[in-house]
């Protein structure tokens, strides 16, 4: 076994307007990083309308499948191919975790466009149109019959999407780390969930590595040891990197090492090792490259340990 990392030539074909910071070249750089032989390389599947339809409604589900070509937002837009490429990411999430539950991956990374933690339950937003990590937890709930799953977001945008999407949903807990002030706007730390199944540990622009670590181990890990999550999915951001034009945070590429190698742990001691890793953010083209390359290099240093 080993680390699946699952992508597809879709994912370009979603095309934004010249200079929008959500470049065909985010993913392909990225694939270039991971060119490691040693990664078992997998292309995602269509997803189905019945993997969509655990998280947003069918109304909101038809209103993206006819989308003209043109903004869905000031930051969001629909090109010939984003419909396309979007349903390749949902197929790529849910084989992913089809992959780890069913034991034909230690882990796995998807390497995936347009992005989803934004994307609410009946609102494209922030570059994206479904949910994508959300979707991924339902699946591994309702086609696998896990009881608790638990989505740890280290984006430096907070993910509301699947806090929204989630809000309700008692058998996961969603932990996000996440600058403030900064778009979208929520993510404070009074924002609990229905169960209390949702952590917002907001950190201040500048944050660097030190205070993230401290942050993490103080409450986030802590959270899913608590909760014993029987899968864990991390919706990977990597634009907390101090190169990163659209935030302010000042990780590098050992913060996402690190925060990487602490989730293994908990996979390991919960899960059977079981995690799946789905790309977000990260905009400086040249440190998400290399945080990606750090952080697969975890997943892929772990397997069969």
């Amino acid at each position: 076994m080993t680390t699946a990392l699952i992508t597809h030539p879709d994912c370009l074909i979603h095309i934004n307007p010249t200079g929008h910071p959500e470049s065909v070249a985010r993913v392909e750089r990225v694939n270039e990083a991971l060119s490691n032989p040693d990664l078992l390389r997998v292309e995602a599947p269509l997803g189905r309308d019945s993997h969509i339809l655990r998280v947003h409604p069918a109304a909101y589900l038809e209103r993206i499948r006819s989308a003209p070509v043109g903004p869905l937002d000031a930051d969001t837009h629909m090109s010939e191919g984003s419909l396309r490429a979007a349903y390749r990411g949902v197929g790529a999430v849910v084989t992913a975790v089809d992959m780890v539950l069913e034991g034909a991956a230690d882990n796995a990374f998807c390497a995936i466009r347009p992005p989803g933690h934004h994307a609410e339950r009946e609102t494209p937003m922030g570059f994206c149109l479904f949910g994508n990590v959300a979707i991924a937890a339902k699946h591994a709930l309702e086609a696998h019959g896990l009881s608790r799953v638990a989505i740890v977001d280290f984006d430096v945008h907070h993910g509301n999407g699947t806090q929204d999407l989630l809000w309700s949903e008692e058998r996961v807990l969603f932990a996000s780390t996440h600058q403030m002030p900064l778009y979208p706007g929520t993510g404070a730390a009074h924002e609990r969930g229905a169960f209390d199944n949702v952590l917002n540990v907001p950190l201040a622009p500048n944050t660097g590595g030190a205070e993230m670590r401290a942050a993490m181990e103080g409450r986030v890990l802590p959270a899913i040891e608590a909760f014993a999550p029987e899968l864990i999915l991390v919706s990977a951001g990597f634009d907390a990197h101090r190169a990163d034009p659209l935030a302010n945070l000042n990780w590098v590429e050992a913060d996402f090492a690190w925060i990487t190698a602490q989730l293994c742990d908990l996979a390991d001691k919960h899960c059977g090792g079981r995690l799946v890793s789905v790309l977000e953010g990260g905009y400086d083209l040249d440190a998400l490259a290399a945080s990606a390359k750090a952080h697969v290099k975890v997943l892929m240093e772990r397997k069969n340990e």
